[in-house]
């Protein structure tokens, strides 16, 4: 049979007859053979989904240095050398290296982090082979392999069910599906959605219970969580708000240099100015207008929210993802094990019209019959505390809350046989010496039912009494829900066969009662739903799993009543979507590519969009979004790797933190990049006029040392900064103003403008007529320029409410980079930065000019803040 052959005969094999499925794919329930499984390996491949390339160390390192600013950086080391100004270019290739090396390191840890999380999932399966069922290697496997599952396997690739016995499996990290499905054999119709297929399992799903065999329909690439993959790697890695604000404002500053380099070297030029003091001119402009510490600060104060995140269970695998949370404005969440716990509960118990929780209390006159229903409950069950399927699970939990021994209750009520549970019979019994119990769904226990017990005892189930029963149901599952119903009887109603194993229970039970069971909302989400929502935060619910169910738990957190689910989604062109995703909450029954339309639909209207989950069904989303979270815990491997951030406790309430973190980071980068860049805008604007009218002052050197040390270790200072009050409190700003936005243009506008007119009147007062720069004259601007930036560092401050002595970190950096200036004069340093020492009357000087500036600054900050 030939490749082509094989996907044509596999195409849809959930709506065909499983005789049909093994016809097509030229095998037998007996397997292939070895020879046929070689042949079909050679033409197929591996059985294995090609993960995506983790990035090499070299990779990590390479993309530091890809950002305009970096370049514009290199170019203007690159002249400095030209020029034989070899001190500049080496210091500017220092702040180039030491950026790349502080990002490398961040982002190489929290990719072996993530190396750390990864698991394997199948490393074996069992087929049959020859006629024999042998375990192979489940890479090995091919199109037309028969395999066997039983209750704890790894589903090996997509497989067409062939045979049956209370088979169930765990799809939720493909579907969102939050409880096992039951499996047949029927065939269902072709355009039945993927999580209902009942006649079908697929690769990565956990078999609960039961056991089956199976053909295989696809391997590899060709599986649905291949698609998946698939689809992932033709996703391109999106920029973050601030990667996106940095590289236009490289681009700008590259943009501004070349214009000032136009307009100021060939009037230097006319002017009869030497050609390398015209060059010298250039570089520092270059110098003057590029923020060389920008790229660094920004990166060190990334780095430090990552090490808080860190303490707090969030692993940053992207730096520039932490401060790209605090802009989202809509969180897309999955519900299965992100919103809710993942493991079923049971919340309430129903006994003779009396409604109650597990853990009523012991006191309760229906405390007895409630621990008859559990304890009966615990004993018609195949579960243990550690395996088992979740809905039993349950139960046993329930049971140990009430206080139920279910060890030692099972050792004095041993089992002596069973009526395994099937899809057709939809119920299970247990055989014991004195009594069978009975658990199943509810409408098929009441009609094996006789008698329903009471608080009087055992009395007749009539047709109102069952009517009743009926109507708890139903209110339970308006609740979403699952309901079991257990009965219970006495030994003579279990039928047998030949050999004396029970193989059906005759009507005559005694119905005990109902069990509610609820993937339930973890207990912080509700107030980290509420607090993203306060802080102008849309919280979308799109889950894999049903709508009532989907419904049910966004109405317990506080999310819209109104659900659309992937059909309705399917249904609607991109305009529309892109209207309906504004109103709509909860999104039900959604595939892979669904949950893609919808972030895209919101992308499209101008939304910041976070998406997190757990699920391979999750991971198309995940890289799609502004900011992939995966859960750590229960995710997968797939979502992990598709995803910027990985939270290591799979807490919901983490990505409120992390949002909070985001926004004071922000904050943080606002201020000083308002901080470097007004600098910078007074730096130009000194060299610009001062060359203009014959003066080559703050050269290339000084103006470095002033961005890198002065600057950069305050700005870096700043990252520490606490947070303020409200960050919580306040919209999420709108991305499309950038970062330098209109507040921002008119502090740089205005306190350079006020830094200029100063440091241009002290030049001229400190020339005193004289016709060329001298080295005292260089001296006085070049202090009188860090005194200033310090005096303009505290106003920033306080324009965005933060206490002038709330942060130790800054005034140490502050202290320092003060003892660095100093020692820059009164050390031989000074010969290097062509400075002299300066006399307590030059102090006194720089003190008044400090003094006359800072009203100018205050009212800048006045005029910015209103």
């Amino acid at each position: 049979m030939t490749t082509e052959q094989a996907s044509r005969t596999t195409e849809q094999p959930h709506s065909k007859a499983a005789e049909a499925v093994l016809a097509a794919a030229d095998t037998s329930p007996d397997g292939l053979s070895d020879a046929e499984a070689a042949d079909r390996f050679d033409a197929y491949g591996p059985n294995e989904v090609e993960r995506g390339r983790g990035r090499s160390a070299v990779d990590i390192f390479l993309a530091q240095f890809d950002s305009v600013l970096i370049w514009v950086l290199v170019a203007a080391a690159a002249l400095s050398l030209w020029a034989g100004h070899a001190v500049d270019a080496v210091l500017i290739a220092v702040i180039v290296l030491a950026n790349g090396l502080f990002g490398f390191v961040q982002d190489y840890r929290a990719e072996e982090s993530l190396a750390a999380l990864r698991e394997l999932a199948a490393p074996t399966a069992s087929v049959r082979r020859d006629g024999d069922t042998v375990d192979v290697a489940a890479t090995e496997l091919v199109p037309g392999d028969v395999v066997e599952l039983s209750g704890g396997d790894v589903v090996p690739a997509d497989c067409r069910l062939v045979e049956t016995s209370s088979l169930e499996v765990d799809e939720a990290a493909l579907t969102g599906e939050s409880v096992p499905v039951s499996k047949s054999v029927p065939a269902v119709p072709a355009d039945t959605p993927l999580a209902e297929r009942a006649s079908m399992v697929y690769r990565g799903t956990n078999v609960t219970r039961g056991s089956g065999v199976a053909i295989v329909t696809a391997t590899g690439m060709d599986t649905e969580v291949g698609a998946i993959a698939g689809e992932l790697a033709g996703t391109a890695e999106t920029d973050t708000p601030l990667q996106a604000e940095l590289d236009r404002l490289g681009r700008l500053l590259g943009l501004g240099v070349i214009v000032l380099a136009a307009l100021v070297v060939p009037l230097l030029l006319a002017r009869g100015t030497d050609p390398v003091q015209s060059a010298l001119t250039a570089i520092s402009l270059a110098v003057a207008a590029v923020p060389e510490g920008l790229p660094a600060v920004v990166t060190l104060t990334l780095a430090l929210g990552v090490r808080r995140m860190a303490d707090e269970d969030a692993l940053v695998r992207r730096l520039p993802a932490v401060e790209a949370l605090g802009a989202v404005d809509t969180i897309c969440t999955d519900k299965t094990g992100t919103l809710t716990e993942g493991r079923m509960s049971v919340t309430r118990c129903w006994v003779n019209d009396s409604v109650v929780s597990p853990g009523a209390s012991l006191e309760r006159p229906d405390a007895e019959r409630i621990d008859r229903l559990l304890r009966a409950g615990a004993l018609c069950n195949d579960a243990t505390a550690e395996s088992g399927d979740p809905t039993e699970q349950a139960i046993l939990l329930a049971a140990e809350q009430r206080g139920i021994d279910v060890a030692t209750l099972r050792e004095q009520r041993p089992r002596t046989g069973e009526i395994p549970f099937s899809s057709e019979r939809k119920w299970m019994g247990t055989v014991h010496d004195d009594a069978v119990f009975v658990k199943g769904a509810p409408a098929v226990v009441v009609e094996k039912s006789s008698q329903v017990l009471t608080a009087d005892g055992p009395q007749p189930l009539t047709d109102v009494a069952a009517e009743r029963i009926h109507e708890r149901v139903d209110a339970f599952a308006d609740d979403a829900l699952r309901v079991l119903a257990i009965a219970v009887g006495e030994c003579g109603i279990v039928e047998r066969d030949a050999v004396g194993d029970p193989v059906d229970i005759s009507d005559g039970l005694t119905f005990v009662g109902l069990v509610g069971m609820l993937d339930p909302p973890r207990e912080e989400v509700a107030a980290a739903v509420e607090a993203t929502q306060r802080a102008g935060i849309d919280v979308k619910m799109v889950t894999g799993d049903n709508a009532r169910t989907a419904a049910a738990i966004g109405e317990t957190l506080g999310l819209g009543g109104e659900v659309a689910t992937g059909s309705d989604v399917e249904s609607l062109t991109d305009a529309q979507l892109r209207e309906r995703v504004e109103s709509v909450d909860v999104f039900a029954r959604t595939s892979p590519a669904q949950k893609v339309r919808i972030l895209q639909a919101l992308q499209s209207g101008g939304h910041i969009v976070a998406m997190t989950g757990d699920g391979v069904n999750d991971a198309p989303a995940l890289k799609n979004a502004d900011i992939g979270v995966a859960m750590g815990v229960r995710g997968t491997d797939v979502a992990k790797q598709a995803s910027d951030i990985v939270l290591l406790d799979d807490d919901y309430a983490t990505i409120e933190r992390a949002v909070e973190r985001g926004r004071a980071i922000f904050d943080n980068v606002w201020k000083f990049v308002a901080y470097l860049l007004s600098a910078n805008v007074a730096e130009v604007a000194i060299v610009f006029v001062a060359s203009l009218l014959g003066y080559l002052v703050l050269p290339a050197v000084q103006l470095l040392w002033i961005n890198l040390l002065t600057d950069g270790l305050p700005a870096l200072a700043l990252g520490a900064d606490p947070q303020s009050g409200d960050v919580m409190e306040r919209p999420p700003r709108d991305p499309d103003r950038g970062i330098v936005d209109p507040g921002m243009l008119g502090l740089i506008g205005g306190a350079g403008t006020a830094s200029t007119v100063a440091i241009l009147g002290l030049l001229f007062v400190t020339l005193d007529g004289a016709a060329s720069v001298t080295p005292y004259v260089t001296t006085m601007v070049f202090t009188a320029f860090v005194v200033l930036e310090f005096e303009k560092l505290y106003v920033i401050r306080w324009l965005r409410e933060t206490p002038a002595l709330s942060n130790v970190w800054l005034a140490i950096a502050v202290a320092g980079s003060l003892a660095l200036q100093l020692a820059v004069l009164y050390t031989p340093l000074n010969d290097y930065f062509g400075t002299v020492p300066l006399g307590l009357v030059d102090w006194g000087y720089l003190v008044a000019l400090a003094v006359g500036v800072l009203p100018l600054y205050l009212g800048v900050a006045v005029l910015v803040r209103e």
